[in-house]
């Protein structure tokens, strides 16, 4: 059986600045929010590595540095970039609808 998915309203896209994730809460979930080259980004604000909030690290273009042992992720793709991490962030798909931003969770 295919598993249910649910949009949620996450955040108003005046409320993100560029190069700055921030976080959201959604059904208990810690999720980042970013904006980079005109899209929206939506993955777990937890560090892969270490239990740190990616929202209090760097960004930089398309790339988030947890601010607790540096590891780096592509906030496009979730993709590991450096070490400490080994593991990929989870994604979530994003929908902008009018000035507000929606994320999609599994139900």
């Amino acid at each position: 059986m295919p598993e249910e998915r649910q949009w949620h309203f996450a955040i108003a896209v005046d409320e993100l600045e560029d190069d700055v994730a921030t976080e959201v809460v959604l059904r208990g979930r810690r999720i980042a929010v970013c904006k980079f080259e005109n899209n929206f980004y939506a993955f777990d604000n937890i560090c892969t590595h270490e239990h740190a909030c990616l929202s209090d690290g760097f960004m930089d273009g398309k790339t988030i540095e947890c601010p607790l042992h540096q590891a780096r992720f592509d906030v496009t793709t979730g993709a590991v970039l450096s070490l400490p991490a080994t593991g990929p962030l989870e994604r979530f798909d994003v929908s902008l609808r009018g000035d507000q931003i929606f994320i999609c969770l599994p139900d």
